[in-house]
């Protein structure tokens, strides 16, 4: 695998120099590049140092061809300073020695009369960065001056090459490259961290996570950047040579895995660019000079990276949705604007820009759909985000199962992005989905079967309305220090939703009675267009007719099969068995057995409340708080059931269920709440809680 020059941010804080003997010129970027045009018959050369540091630097090469059009091309030039190329983007690259030669790639092989094209690299250097002394074109050394190629010239001119051709390298069709970068994933709370890349709990980003997520069959990264604490005062606002050097080693480190790649300006969104519409002249100034920094800076890579303008993008302080259109529509268009004006790659790089808060409501589609007709620019996409419906995606309201109104929210999500935008030629990226809750630091609360087949579905309607997601990764999903996933069960249902469907059910769990006769039990399947094939457990397959049967839809497990299953009937799972269809991963379905749940009488303060409780192999599934005249107690006013690990929370090892401060922040004073705990077994327990000024009492009647 090539691999590009690896720099070490962490040891220095390099500063931009220039090589000597290049012709200086000053870019808006804050960094400064060198130039030099060398002539020849039908051609030119600009060579230019974008940025040094001790040992590297990267550098951008544009020819211009000023004779006839050619169909492909290599230019050939020799290093007079030791200089050995690390990578190069945009084409392709021989050294064995001093000499260089870089040859077109597919895409931008043909160059018009007068028409141009670049390409980038990182280098090393040591002692001087000289620049070439001349290069050829073809065979034909460039001098600057149009005239006839030399009969020597190995390309010959194409006569089906238009000279209105664009002389910047054009990307494959919006659609098809969105389509290509399915499935993407981000690599969240990281280069978006703030202050540092490290301050949010993960690890740098290196080589071997970028090769454990290629392998897993992601084919686009999305890397989240924070630049507000890496960069310095206006008006130049010129970013940290260290931070940009960090990021181009991660982007290039992820493109030679042959991802597409997606930056942009994450966290800045609600740090200072939300004040526009009362701070206009300094927001537009610092949006521009970043934007201007970050584009020149990428203008020679590969037009597998694209640029997202701005990450969930929200205003203060404005009338309403009309202006917050408005406000958005002159970012997105100052983004274009500035992106393409910087010219190389960027002229026709894939650009990426968002609704309003990044969401996929109606008026937020609409809104964007008009841009992308005014700003009538063919190289751009739209992204939305999606973390499901809020009340099952963060458990409260009563939601904690995938039901139909779940199902339809997740339904309408995706069908209006494709009828609004995907339907009307507008690729459509997902760029961060996930539920809100799914954490592993605090587990339980969504049920893990309810997660399973949220993401089948989610799998399965991204796939059918064509539409790219970008899975929210932030340590919560894989564990980076280990690269392994957190829950292999979930990212195996990920993973196949990808190519296919999976056969469900509609519960991922059994429950028995650990003492007296267990009764046959029956599940409803949800076949998603599979054929049900047969259930096992471990590697024996168990009898139809004598285990369980099935009828239509529905799944029984005889009685006998049932009391077969449970075992010694120790509370908690005895064993698992799963569903097998005819295509996508199985369903596993535990047998658990319980005893009904004992709470007990506590006190505590409202800081600090805690019931003893015995879950006898049980698993809580939300919890309600009415007042003794049944009107609804504590936060949400409108529903009487409360935020699973917000409101309350359950212990399990410690054998408790903990009463949050938000909960008690929101309950009237000298009131008696009654509390019903709701269990997964279908189990209901009642308790009782008094709040007096800090002090809670809880009893059991």
């Amino acid at each position: 695998m090539i691999r590009m020059l690896q720099f070490r941010p962490q040891s220095a804080r390099w500063k931009p120099v220039l090589a000597a003997g290049i012709a200086a010129v000053t870019v808006a970027t804050g960094l400064v590049a060198g130039a030099s045009a060398y002539a020849a018959a039908g051609c030119r050369v600009n060579y230019a140092v974008q940025a040094q540091w001790p040992g590297g630097f990267t550098g951008n090469v544009e020819i211009t061809n000023l004779g006839d059009p050619i169909s492909g091309w290599s230019l050939v030039w020799t290093f007079g300073s030791g200089q050995r190329i690390g990578q190069m983007w945009n084409a392709s690259y021989t050294q064995p020695a001093a000499v260089v030669t870089a040859t077109n790639m597919s895409y931008n092989a043909a160059i018009p009369a007068n028409g141009k094209v670049s390409f980038g690299f990182n280098g090393s250097w040591s002692g001087s960065n000289a620049v070439p002394a001349s290069f050829t074109l073809n065979g034909v050394t460039c001098t600057g001056s149009p005239a006839t190629p030399s009969p020597t010239q190995s390309a010959t001119p194409s006569p089906s090459t238009s000279p209105s051709q664009s002389p910047s390298p054009q990307p494959n069709d919006p659609m098809q490259i969105v389509v290509a970068m399915q499935p993407g994933t981000n690599i969240g709370n990281t280069l978006d961290a703030i202050p540092d890349e490290t301050s949010w709990g993960n690890p740098p980003i290196n080589q071997a996570l970028l090769d454990h997520l290629r392998a897993q069959g992601f084919k686009s990264v999305r890397l989240p950047i924070t630049w507000s604490n890496h960069h310095g005062p206006g008006p130049g606002y010129a970013i940290d040579a260290a931070w940009l050097s960090r990021i181009r080693q991660v982007v290039d480190w992820a493109l030679a895995d042959g991802f597409y790649v997606m930056i942009n300006l994450h966290h800045d969104s609600w740090q200072w660019i939300n004040t526009y519409p009362t701070d206009r002249a300094s927001v537009l100034a610092r949006y521009n000079a970043l934007w201007t920094q970050i584009a020149t800076a990428f203008r020679g890579h590969s037009p597998k990276l694209l640029f997202e303008s701005i990450n969930e993008p929200q205003f203060t302080g404005t009338s309403g949705d009309e202006q917050n259109y408005q406000l958005l529509n002159e970012l997105n268009a100052e983004f274009v604007r500035i992106v393409r004006g910087t010219g190389g790659g960027n002229a026709s790089r894939l650009l990426v820009l968002p609704t309003l808060f990044t969401n996929a409501d109606q008026g937020r589609l609409d809104a964007l759909r008009t841009a992308f007709a005014q700003l009538n620019d063919r190289n751009l996409a739209a992204t939305i985000h999606f973390y499901g419906f809020w009340p099952f995606s963060v458990n409260n309201s009563g939601f904690t199962r995938y039901n139909a109104e779940v199902e339809q929210d997740l339904v309408g999500t995706f069908e209006r992005a494709a009828n609004t935008l995907v339907a009307n030629g507008i690729p459509v990226i997902l760029g961060e989905y996930l539920l809100l809750s799914l954490d592993y630091t605090r587990p339980g609360i969504i049920e893990q079967g309810e997660v399973l087949k949220f993401f089948e579905a989610f799998g399965y309607q991204a796939r059918t309305k064509r539409i790219t997601t970008m899975l929210w990764e932030a340590g919560t999903v894989l564990n980076r220090q280990e690269l392994r996933w957190r829950e292999p069960e979930l990212m195996a249902q990920v993973t196949s939703s990808w190519t296919t469907r999976s056969g469900t059910a509609s519960a991922d769990q059994i429950y028995v009675p650990r003492t007296g006769a267990i009764a046959a039990r029956a599940l409803t399947l949800n076949l998603n267009g599979t054929t049900f094939q047969g259930l096992r457990q471990g590697s024996t397959d168990l009898v139809s007719g004598r285990d369980y049967t099935v009828s239509g839809n529905t799944l029984t497990l005889t009685a006998a099969a049932m009391t077969r299953l449970a075992g010694n009937r120790a509370a908690g799972v005895n064993t698992n068995i799963q569903a097998r269809f005819s295509q996508g991963v199985p369903w596993r379905i535990s047998i658990i057995s319980y005893d009904p749940p004992v709470l007990s009488n506590a006190t505590g303060t409202t800081s600090g409340f805690t019931l003893p409780a015995q879950f006898r192999g049980d698993q809580l599934a939300t919890m309600e708080a009415k007042y003794a005249d049944g009107s609804v107690a504590g936060p949400y006013n409108w529903t009487s059931f409360k935020e699973f690990w917000t409101h309350f929370q359950p212990d399990y090892n410690a054998g408790t269920i903990i009463m949050k401060p938000e909960f008690f922040n929101e309950v009237n004073d000298g009131a008696r709440v009654t509390l019903t705990f709701h269990f997964w077994s279908g189990t209901q327990i009642t308790y009782f809680v008094t709040k007096s000024g800090s002090s809670v009492t809880g009893t059991t009647s």
